[in-house]
């Protein structure tokens, strides 16, 4: 009888879970999720057919047609080559392009997403590359929540309230009584987190505010956005039409005299411009529960019923990513918080407002509050960068205008598209717009494990490991856990990870030394976990040595002492925690936007 293989198992972190890798014969079997994930993700089974997908690009290629200059279909095909050419090609671009047309025709792409992992980050590898070579157009927001980040620091100062904590769950479960969710609180958002999940808890957490009687609204075109056992009022109401539905409670809280005037005035600056506005002295149109009716197809009692309710009870509110990616998009961000400002609640235990519950892991989830494992990228010499959507725009529009953050700035002349890590064939508005625009750059490198749609559109396409063919730290300060990530398979074919990759070209371009700071890919990891350990210890928290963590392949943070509160500080005194807004204050009217 034949042996059984021997079994290797190495812990691991993805986007949709922690878990452990079983290895047989060299190859990805099996991923086991964490002991301690109360509800793993199903997705975590399609890892073994993903690592060794017949779609892995095994060589360095270029496409057949780049030097004749042939439009990119999609359908070319491509030459394999050596390292050690497809490595001079790219040097020998980069050097071209500079030398003709400056730092501002290379364009530095990235998504962030090939990896949860923050040694092998792709997007913090490649910026840091192209600045220290000189400098490069980069990318500024996002896709998940691009809007409501240019929008908040003009009306709360910063954009914390998106990117950072929301006020903990359990100071949500021990003090409101009603929460609102617009967009709802669909479970199945909360599987993925861009630096990994350790625990996925956003079930749990919704199950003891259920039990503890807090009552739930889901504000969405789709009744399953709310999972079932929340036994939530389902408000159905026409896409993109939030904001009118929140006038419409604003009009209605207003003209009843149900706002809280005393914080408005103490804590807002603008209310009255918004007031005038509501009440259509400003243009004729008052924004009655009649009126919103009609747009977003809510029955006026209802909204009515609504505001009512929320006044009458401590209330907490919620908003999803999708609400602001659309056309004026940052408005329901905006009206989400002025409705919490009439509310009061804003900075009191378990009120005010809060944004990504229902859109991506870790909202309200307790944690001690700590960054999360990073390499932060050297200034960028260009100092040029465009809003992540308008890649195709720029493609297309080299030299024209456009208007983003309060400023009129111009589109610069891209001659050579650097894209690792990401998809923007995945994510981009508009596809066949898309296509179009990568016609435009003479050379277009990208760093890829599969013959994605961005693979085929390249000129010279370098074959990237995946997470298990690496070594790494990851985590999120959105998750207590923080990960070994070993290394648990041999690269597939003779793909590379992107900081070889980028230190071989490094040292074609003569900087190999500044790009790899004398570090390997070991030593890389020892740093960034060093730098949580820093700042665990400025807490007075003493976290294990490298050696342990490593050994031992995760770490749990401890939990906070005291529940997180959103805007608690600026709420209690709004003089000396006042915001970085120029009155100091929530500006519900701005002059910016």
């Amino acid at each position: 009888m034949t042996p059984a293989p021997a079994s290797r198992r190495f812990p691991s972190l993805c986007h949709w879970g922690a878990f452990t890798a079983t290895v047989e014969n060299g190859r990805l079997v099996g991923c086991t999720p964490f002991p301690r994930d109360p509800a793993p993700s199903p997705m975590l089974a399609a890892l073994p057919a993903m690592v060794h997908s017949p779609l892995r690009i095994a060589r360095p290629a270029v496409r057949d047609g780049w030097r004749e200059g042939k439009p990119r279909t999609g359908h070319d095909a491509f030459r394999e080559v050596s390292w050690d050419e497809a490595l001079d090609l790219v040097a020998g671009e980069l050097t071209r392009v500079r030398a003709a047309h400056g730092p501002t025709a290379v364009f530095g792409g990235s998504y962030g997403w090939s990896s949860a992992g923050r040694v092998h980050h792709a997007r913090t590898l490649v910026r840091r590359f192209l600045a220290l070579g000189g400098g490069f157009v980069d990318q500024i927001a996002n896709y998940s929540f691009g809007a409501a980040q240019t929008l908040l620091p003009h009306i709360l100062g910063t954009f914390q309230p998106v990117t950072g904590r929301a006020t903990d769950w359990p100071s949500v479960i021990a003090n409101a009584k009603l929460m609102i969710a617009f967009g709802g609180l669909a479970l199945k958002n909360s599987q993925v987190g861009s630096g990994g999940v350790g625990a996925h808890d956003t079930e749990t957490w919704l199950r003891r505010a259920r039990a503890a009687g807090l009552a739930f609204v889901n504000v969405s075109p789709v009744k399953a956005d709310a999972p079932e056992f929340l036994d939530a009022e389902w408000i159905p109401i026409r896409p993109n039409t939030d904001v009118v539905l929140m006038l419409g409670m604003a009009h209605v809280l207003l003209s009843e005299g149900r706002h809280d005037t005393a914080f408005l005035e103490r804590y807002c600056a603008g209310f009255d411009r918004f007031a005038d506005y509501l009440t259509g002295k400003t243009d004729g149109t008052a924004k009655t529960p009649e009126w919103a009716e009609a747009i977003c197809g809510v029955p006026a009692q209802t909204i009515r019923e609504l505001a009512r309710r929320a006044a009458s009870v401590p209330t907490y509110m919620t908003a999803t990513w999708s609400l602001q990616r659309a056309h004026h998009g940052e408005q329901p961000y905006w009206g989400l918080i002025t409705l919490a400002a009439m509310l009061g609640g804003i900075g009191l235990p378990g009120q005010g407002f809060g944004f990504g519950h229902g859109s991506i892991h870790g909202p309200g989830l307790p944690r001690l509050s700590l960054p999360g494992p990073e390499v932060p990228p050297p200034p960028n010499p260009a100092r040029c960068a465009i809003p992540v959507a308008r890649i195709a725009d720029m493609l297309l529009d080299p030299g024209g205008t456009y208007e983003f953050d309060g400023q009129r700035l111009t589109y610069p002349d891209i001659r050579l598209v650097y894209w690792a890590g990401g998809n923007p064939f995945h994510h981009h508005q508009d596809l066949n717009r898309l296509q179009r625009a990568f016609q435009k750059p003479e050379t277009v490198i990208v760093h890829e494990s599969w013959w994605t749609p961005t693979a085929r559109h390249a000129d010279i396409v370098l074959p990237a490991t995946t997470t298990l063919e690496r070594n790494d730290v990851g985590g999120t300060s959105r998750d207590p856990f923080v990960f070994a990530m070993h290394q648990a398979i041999a690269p597939v074919g003779e793909a590379r990870n992107d900081i070889d990759i980028f230190a071989a070209l490094a040292e074609r371009l003569g900087y190999a030394e500044a790009f790899t700071q004398g570090r390997d890919e070991m030593e890389w990891c020892r740093l960034v976990y060093q730098g949580i350990r820093d700042g665990a210890a400025k807490k007075g928290i003493d976290l294990p040595s490298f050696q342990q963590f490593w050994a031992e392949g995760v770490i749990e943070l401890p939990a906070p002492e005291r529940d997180y509160v959103l805007m608690e500080e600026f709420r209690a005194d709004p003089v000396a925690h006042r915001l970085g807004t120029p009155s100091g204050k929530i500006e519900i009217s701005s002059a910016v936007v």
